[in-house]
């Protein structure tokens, strides 16, 4: 079976925690599509844009190979089973409720189909954190799911739609999956959910902090990265915890508007003033952090001057790079509601202003970092030029090359950087 998946890291450690059940179903593990008996996307469905993806994604897989077995699951299949069930060579639609349970149904159908007899595997909705075994995927890196769900309800947000109410991962079941990622040679570990923030709300005593300070202190993991911070989470005492090396020095804080006005809109839980004394606490008390961000443009109701000032803000706060979104209406949003939208063309326009202001915040960030070192964590390679050309990620988050006959997969090592290329950095390995 194969597995690809579409969206955020939280979909990734879905998809790795499908891979590993499947590899204890029995199932092996492929890369192509076209080799696989089974087939699952783990679908997105935060824009139209991901709608678009996800469909040409299963009909190519259905045209690679008419004879497998082609899953839909993840956000875009909680959202809509009726629109995925209509896209031709779909066999399966599982929503993130039931995905857990997905290779038992893979099983009971693949089963339906070889000797006609019908099985129903019982589904549970429970949030399941169970320590499953490894599989054949990539270990340098590992996503891990400490919580699902958002209660906060922005306007435009369809996820708390898609993965319900908030509900945290026992820490106990935490530091157990993080020493088993470290015991298979993981070297990183990202820390994934809907709101990281508020972990912990349904478990007496515990907090992210509290969760932070307990793998640090229970698990000899090389790096923990966490993936997402709101604003208003973000506090000293949690940054304290960064004095620790192992804790990766970047920050995403997503910001959706520099307009404070638009924000109330939104129904976002800060405005532009708190948004950068944050931005300032974390810079000042965890230097060299990389912070990045999103933005929305042409949310329904933005004017021309709006506009203007989110992008006087965003200039101002020099993230280290960017996630630029025009906004994309989603059915069961009270967005969608809201008078003033903002024309296609607009929309298209504010929308490359923007990816140019993140293109110059980028460059300046690796522009910086030139000739300082930084441990890198290598992930990958290419052979080029009668060697390798590895691909590694620093701790702040700056994509790395370098060139190296020797294997230097899966390490960290010290590397100093040299040169700016397309979308990273060219560093020598010390």
């Amino acid at each position: 079976m194969a597995i690809r998946t579409q969206g955020c890291k939280l979909n990734q450690a879905d998809s790795d925690m499908l891979a590993r059940r499947f590899a204890a179903a029995g199932y092996r593990l492929v890369q192509s599509p076209a080799k696989a008996d089974v087939f699952v996307l783990n679908t997105c469905t935060v824009t139209s844009t991901a709608d678009s993806k996800a469909r040409q994604a299963l009909r190519a897989a259905a045209r690679a190979n008419p004879h497998a077995l082609i899953v839909a699951t993840g956000c875009y299949a909680q959202r809509s089973r009726d629109e995925l069930s209509q896209v031709e060579g779909v066999s399966l639609v599982i929503g993130n409720t039931e995905k857990a349970e997905l290779p038992a149904m893979v099983t009971a159908l693949l089963e339906q189909r070889n000797t006609g007899a019908n099985s129903h595997p019982q589904v549970s909705s429970a949030l399941d954190y169970s320590v499953q075994p490894a599989a054949n995927i990539r270990r340098n890196r590992s996503m891990v799911k400490i919580q699902e769900g958002c209660d906060q309800v922005c306007a435009y947000c369809i996820v708390p739609k898609v993965r319900g109410r908030e509900r945290s991962i026992p820490p106990e079941s935490l530091v157990e999956q993080i020493n088993q990622r470290v015991a298979e040679g993981c070297l990183e570990v990202v820390l994934t959910g809907t709101q990281l923030g508020t972990y912990g709300f349904d478990i007496p005593g515990a907090t992210l902090t509290k969760l932070l300070e307990r793998i640090l202190a229970e698990t000899a993991v090389p790096r923990l990265r966490v993936s997402s911070l709101q604003p208003q989470e973000i506090t000293p005492r949690l940054l304290e915890l960064w004095q620790d090396p192992r804790l990766c020095r970047h920050f995403h804080i997503p910001l959706q508007s520099g307009s404070d006005r638009i924000l109330e809109m939104m129904r976002r839980r800060y405005t532009t003033g708190l948004f950068a004394e944050k931005v300032d606490l974390v810079r000042n008390t965890v230097t060299g952090s990389g912070v990045t961000a999103d933005l929305i443009a042409g949310f329904p109701g933005e004017t021309e001057a709006e506009f203007q000032e989110s992008l006087a803000f965003a200039t101002s706060m020099a993230f280290s790079d960017m996630h630029i979104f025009p906004y994309s209406p989603r059915p069961g949003t009270s967005a969608v509601y809201l008078s003033g939208p903002v024309s296609q063309p607009v929309k298209k326009a504010r929308t490359t202003q923007l990816l140019a202001m993140a293109k110059e915040g980028f460059e300046a960030f690796r522009s910086y970092q030139l000739g300082q070192t930084h441990p890198v964590l290598w992930e990958s390679s290419t052979r080029q030029d009668g060697g390798l050309k590895w691909r590694g990620l620093t701790g702040n988050y700056i994509r790395v090359y370098t060139h190296s006959r020797n294997n230097l997969g899966n390490t960290i090592t010290p590397a100093r950087f040299e040169e700016l290329t397309g979308d990273g950095v060219r560093v020598k390995v010390l």
